[in-house]
């Protein structure tokens, strides 16, 4: 077998072997690819939990920012240089996340239920009954939230703030761009460029509401969108929530001329609420509330992933070093020599993707014949995967591993492997 960048094409051979198509003719390079990245990308993670694909996922957080997604490749061509090349889309970087989790060097719990975690770090809703009245318009109206004090950010990261809304991997691949959390540009804002009627509904967790009642006695409600201004990411773009899939709107209101781009936003950091343009206008007298999750920065002690989300408390004061073990979501392609450590797995990948092909094109005689070949290689890379595993050996009460043989720190004892 050939090596390094010639992987792809070692599979590509072997595939026309099973299937004995040993030209474009009757298929092509292109489309065995596609069956190869099928089998490669969704069907070996579901199959096997392999320790070549063990790794590790480290980020360093953001001031005041709870909650980080996922990963995301960048979009990928599957034959590079190619003039009928195809792309395959952003997709999730990790199969998923696990136990060890280490903030600033020191092991955290990592919970995936989220009653357990918010029992514990519980999301108190701030109920701001009036934080203005209205004046028979629908704006604009600039609000300060009295729990914040509005003062320039210091230099030094604030120790206190509003929790940020927040849009899923699934809303950041919506967009077709690699970007997350969404940034606004100027230029975007002033243009009216429908960035907030495309996100999904669905894909939107608003963390910060202005409600009211209009002249019909009807609720007005605005909310947080998840995307911020490109010049100043601590400004949240508001927007009027809708039903999805494609519902929330945009607030305008107000002269074009006149429009500043922080109209329609909340500072975050100092709760001030910046020329509000509600969908309907507010009675004179009527009250303007806030509903929003205040918070104390520090250091975080524990890690929620749920929905491909990762939400640390205590939200962050300052940048921390965030690691977490992980499985590799094998996206990347093998025509280059990130395919190197997986050469081994070379005619595995080939068995599975031709049993897809003998599927799809109904050959079931072909398909039952090479099964239990695929059953063997599969049977092969697993136990490769397994003997690394049996190097350590299982923990006992009697058994001097971490937590026995001493009180140690954080929990830990002094013992040793």
């Amino acid at each position: 077998m050939r090596c390094n960048i010639h992987l792809l094409q070692d599979i590509i051979t072997y595939v026309r072997r099973i299937i004995k198509s040993p030209s474009n003719a009757v298929i092509t390079d292109e489309l065995i690819i596609d069956y190869i990245n099928r089998f490669w990308i969704t069907d070996v993670d579901a199959r096997m939990q392999l320790f070549d694909l063990k790794t590790k996922y480290a980020f360093q957080t953001v001031p005041g920012v709870d909650r980080y997604n996922m990963p995301l490749y960048n979009i990928q061509s599957q034959t590079p240089g190619e003039p009928t090349a195809q792309d395959i889309g952003m997709f999730p970087v990790y199969q998923g996340f696990l136990s060890p989790a280490y903030i600033g060097g020191v092991q955290v719990a990592l919970q995936t239920q989220k009653s357990m975690f918010f029992n514990t770090w519980p999301n108190v809703v701030q109920n701001l009954q009036v934080v203005g009245v209205g004046d028979g318009s629908a704006g604009p109206y600039t609000l300060q939230l009295p729990i914040l004090p509005n003062f320039p950010i210091p230099p030094n990261p604030p120790l206190q703030g509003l929790l940020r809304g927040h849009i899923d991997i699934t809303g950041i691949i919506s967009t077709g761009q690699n970007e997350d959390p969404p940034l606004i540009s100027n230029t975007e804002i002033l243009n009216a460029v429908p960035f907030i009627e495309s996100m999904p509904s669905t894909s939107v967790d608003s963390a910060f509401y202005i409600t009211s009642i209009d002249g019909t006695g009807a609720s007005v409600v605005v909310a947080d969108s998840g995307q911020f201004l490109e010049t100043d990411v601590n400004y949240g773009l508001l927007m009027q929530p809708g039903k999805a899939p494609f519902g929330n709107l945009p607030l305008t209101g107000g002269p074009a001329p006149n429009y500043s781009t922080t109209q329609n936003t909340i500072n975050y950091f100092t709760g001030l609420a910046t020329n509000i343009y509600f969908p309907a206008a507010i009675p004179a007298g009527n009250n303007i509330n806030v509903q929003c999750y205040y918070f104390q920065s520090g250091l975080p002690r524990g890690i929620l992933y749920y929905n491909n989300t990762l939400t640390l408390r205590s939200p962050p004061d300052r940048q921390y070093l965030v690691e977490i073990d992980a499985y590799l979501s094998p996206a990347a392609f093998f025509n280059s020599t990130a395919a190197i450590p997986f050469g081994y797995m070379a005619e595995y990948i080939a068995r599975g993707a031709a049993r897809k092909i003998l599927s799809d094109t109904g050959d079931v005689e072909q398909f039952q014949f090479y099964e239990q070949f695929f059953k063997e290689q599969e049977l092969l890379v697993w136990k490769r995967s397994q003997r690394q595993w049996t190097n350590n050996r299982s923990e006992t009460i009697y058994s001097q591993g971490y937590g026995h043989g001493g009180a140690g720190y954080n929990g830990y004892g002094g013992g040793t492997l």
